[in-house]
């Protein structure tokens, strides 16, 4: 029997968050805790879905409910760079050139239908994203802790879209998707109260203290040496199959390992067990994996279960 080696609180707070959410996107608990997961982990999310189902509410609503600082940018196809670091403007009063941060200056960053801008936009978040840092004009400049980006995602076959490079697909420590909520949640929306009203009637479950202490804990949360040699036996799988384009990275398998130690906290255990890992792998491995070719795996979900399934679970 494992004992507790975490001091505090862990699970009850990280509850009332997603309990907290679940009251304003209906029937989407699953999704909102690997939301949350993600953001404990200090990654990055992505949000691949069709408009309309709630990806810009879900940024908001986590910002509103941890009690971080929000800026929204909408991706267009004529967006600079500059148009989400800053830029420095001159001062006559002070005769020299003045830096206006731009939205990446903040706790939680919606970058809104990220693939409608070019490759040269979605570029301005690289270095924010794995660095927690922008460099503009020769000067770099740190962002603010917390700092979490949640980039959404139109489909492909729509009009106007860019699809992510692999660099930048690779950043996101998440891709999940919301979905349609089911026939008595949608219901429930169309008969209750304006989202954006409930929104705005929210105060924080958390403060942006509190979540800092519970990612410090989420580091701390042990992981056995078999746990090791499961996620190691995952990624070995992708390269060595033949079944995919190319195998996991170890930055990948680093992403699997903190994803998974979220999860284990937000379970209220201070361990990592396989089931965890199994538990957050889709999330994280289905916008990193691609299938070989046409006889073998090539949807997100397909190419999930399929490693889910040809790895055994250790004993």
């Amino acid at each position: 029997m494992l004992t507790s080696r975490l001091e505090a609180v862990p699970a009850n707070p990280l509850t009332a968050v997603v309990d907290a959410a679940g009251a304003v996107i209906l029937g989407k608990t699953e999704e909102l805790r690997l939301a949350l997961a993600c953001l404990l982990a200090r990654g990055h999310l992505l949000i691949e879905d069709v408009p309309g189902v709630g990806k810009t509410t879900l940024a908001h609503l986590l910002a509103r409910l941890l009690g971080l600082h929000y800026a929204r940018v909408q991706f267009t196809s004529d967006m600079l760079p500059a148009d989400v670091i800053g830029v420095s403007i001159y001062d006559r009063a002070g005769e020299s050139f003045r830096f206006h941060p731009g939205p990446v200056f903040s706790q939680v960053l919606l970058a809104d239908e990220i693939n409608r801008a070019t490759p040269k936009a979605q570029s301005a978040l690289l270095e924010a994203m794995e660095e927690r840092q922008v460099t503009a004009e020769g000067e770099t400049r740190a962002l603010p802790e917390p700092f979490f980006v949640i980039a959404t995602q139109n489909p492909a076959y729509q009009v106007g879209t860019f699809p992510l490079p692999e660099s930048q697909l690779d950043r996101f420590l998440m891709r999940i998707a919301l979905g349609y909520p089911a026939a008595e949640q949608e219901k429930a929306l169309l008969a209750g109260t304006d989202r954006r009203q409930l929104l705005a009637q929210l105060r924080p479950v958390l403060g942006a203290a509190e979540l800092i202490a519970a990612q410090h804990r989420a580091d701390q949360v042990h992981v056995a040496a078999p746990v090791i040699d499961y996620c190691h036996a995952l990624l070995a799988y992708t390269r060595g199959s033949g079944r995919f384009r190319h195998g996991l990275s170890p930055r990948a398998g680093l992403a699997l390992v903190r994803a998974g130690k979220a999860w284990a906290l937000m379970e209220g255990r201070d361990y990592l067990l396989p089931e965890d890992v199994r538990h957050v792998l889709p999330a994280v491995v289905s916008h990193r994996l691609v299938g070989g070719d046409d006889n073998h795996p090539g949807g997100h979900a397909e190419v999930a279960d399929h490693l889910l399934a040809a790895v055994p679970v250790p004993r």
